[in-house]
């Protein structure tokens, strides 16, 4: 009887977290270079159990003997997948056709983006909405004497007259998989290289990659498992209240 609250409140605990990953990726549909997340699950023995008593853990030998319904968090992945484009004819917008992304100095390291509507900040340096200066080639941050600008197809910025002002990086890496999410959205890695095929898009910004119609029937289904797991663990505790009662008059 015990066994099935474990495994009602480990659901319970499981399907909470997918629909808090459910609910950012709905709260960021508009939130331009926006990589959907994906959360998964799997059972207890899987991940922990089934590892028990083998040096080498990979590949794991799995314990026939043993089952368990009991869900564990297994991982958390960002679908890096490129979205559509958004003209904005905003001349600090800048998005990135294929692999790749936009290096922002934070100020406590190096982080990585695809969301290209940056700003001037008070010192004429390009920005990504206070969280840092968006950096060149060589690492360096650009500066900017105007917001008057052409850029062309490799990044390479220039004034209305053809002066040469900087040139935007993008940075590559071998894995994408590998990268963590910062709290700010953005992503941190080792390993960047920069990009030598580069396509820019001047006056546009790409798109949140995130399925609405996808997001909220995950979140419907999501929460039709939560709420069914909530009124089995009502039913449990029911049913072993009466038990004890009923054993309490036997007595």
């Amino acid at each position: 009887m015990m066994k099935g609250f474990y495994n009602l409140a480990s659901g319970m605990l499981s399907q909470g977290r997918r629909l808090d990953v459910v609910a950012n990726n709905m709260t960021n549909v508009s939130t331009a270079g926006f990589k959907a997340e994906h959360y998964t699950d799997r059972t207890f023995d899987e991940v922990m159990v089934s590892r028990i008593g083998n040096k080498i853990k990979t590949p794991y030998q799995t314990m026939e003997t043993f089952q368990s319904h009991i869900l564990a968090p297994d991982h958390l992945y960002t679908d890096f997948t490129q979205s559509s484009f958004e003209e904005t004819n905003l001349p600090l917008d800048f998005a990135i056709n294929g692999e790749g992304f936009f290096a922002i100095d934070t100020g406590d390291g190096i982080a990585y983006t695809r969301a290209g509507s940056f700003t001037l900040d008070n010192d004429h340096f390009i920005c990504l909405s206070e969280l840092g200066r968006v950096l060149d080639r060589e690492g360096n941050p650009i500066e900017l004497p105007t917001d008057k600008i052409e850029v062309d197809k490799q990044g390479n910025i220039f004034t209305e007259d053809g002066g040469y002002l900087g040139s935007l990086g993008v940075y590559v890496f071998e894995d994408n998989g590998e990268l963590e999410r910062t709290p700010y959205g953005l992503f941190t890695g080792e390993g960047a290289q920069l990009n030598e095929d580069v396509v820019i898009l001047h006056k546009n910004i790409e798109r949140s990659n995130v399925n609405l119609v996808k997001e909220m029937v995950n979140m419907m289904s999501t929460q039709r498992a939560l709420q069914s797991a909530a009124q089995m663990s009502k039913i449990y505790d029911e049913v072993i209240n009466r038990a004890v009662n009923d054993i309490g008059r036997m007595q």
